[in-house]
């Protein structure tokens, strides 16, 4: 079994690295930003006192954190990832972040001898748990082969999209699709419930034809009883579409219903809900619209 560094043990990191100590390995965490998780060290984790010390005791070194800063902090730091690794360490970035910067990370870890994967995920906090998430993998055909068992242990769909960035690419990509799935059936809702009809009845309809959807199904579930504590907050689905909004500047691409999403995820923020589940979407578009789709 492997001996596996995690750094980013939160919503989405610690299910994951669970998983990984339920399929044998040996997890390693640092406290240089937060206690080690209790769970994890009940389970025999050993936490150590910043990243370099994880990746010099592990072969693997899995990142699971918000944004592009923060996987720069975490790899380039005083006591950072990169003062550790060497030949035969491998670098898992799960985070989703730029896949421009991935890239310069890429080829900075590499430098050290060390090889570099990027593995960005899609499921949320339930396919973390499940062990069930989409993994979407850049870099080398001989690392991809190194991690999959670990990939397997965390999730179900694992592909190697390509090079350095593809797997981040692939992600904003979906970033994309979610975003754009969940104001389609928003405003769906929404326009059900102000014309009338029960917008309950309306989804249950809706989920026997060429309409359904997994975003239909679990989030117009949500929408409709109002449950939006957050498996994925507005605050990171903005800073996704904030990625696929400035690649699409640099491509001198428009990608114009994905900054109309973005601007009613800002709606959100302005009413306090940064920290809503992104399915919360449609509250922005009550807002805008007076109405509530919910009696309540």
């Amino acid at each position: 079994m492997a001996k596996i560094g995690f750094i980013g043990t939160g919503i989405m990191g610690l299910p994951m690295a669970q998983n990984l100590q339920k399929a044998g390995h040996s997890i390693f965490v640092s406290t240089h930003h937060d206690a080690a998780p209790a769970a994890l060290l009940q389970a025999g984790a050993v936490a150590l006192a910043n990243p370099k010390e994880v990746a010099q005791e592990a072969e693997f070194i899995i990142v699971m954190v918000p944004d592009t800063p923060h996987v720069e902090d975490v790899l380039f730091r005083e006591n950072g990832i990169a003062e550790g690794v060497g030949p035969n360490k491998l670098v898992i970035d799960m985070s989703s972040i730029s896949p421009s910067a991935t890239k310069a990370f890429a080829e900075k870890i590499n430098a050290t001898g060390a090889q570099y994967l990027d593995a960005p995920v899609s499921g949320g906090e339930v396919g973390a748990k499940a062990a069930t998430l989409s993994i979407m993998v850049g870099g080398s055909e001989e690392s991809f082969a190194r991690a999959l068992p670990l990939f397997q242990a965390m999730g179900k769909n694992i592909t190697l999209v390509g090079g350095n960035g593809d797997g981040q690419t692939a992600k904003v990509a979906n970033q994309i699709i979610v975003a754009l799935n969940i104001q389609a059936v928003g405003e769906a809702l929404l326009f059900a419930a102000k014309n009338g009809a029960d917008p309950a009845r309306v989804r249950e309809a809706l989920m026997g034809g060429f309409a359904s959807s997994k975003i239909l199904e679990v989030h117009g579930e949500r929408m409709i009883k109002g449950t939006f504590d957050p498996g994925f907050r507005i605050s990171l689905h903005q800073k996704d579409l904030n990625l696929a909004l400035a690649g699409a500047r640099e491509l001198g691409l428009n990608l114009p219903n994905t900054a109309n999403a973005q601007q009613v995820f800002s709606t959100c923020a302005a009413i306090g809900g940064s920290g809503w589940d992104h399915s919360a979407l449609i509250k922005g578009l009550e807002h805008m619209a007076n109405f509530s789709i919910r009696k309540d």
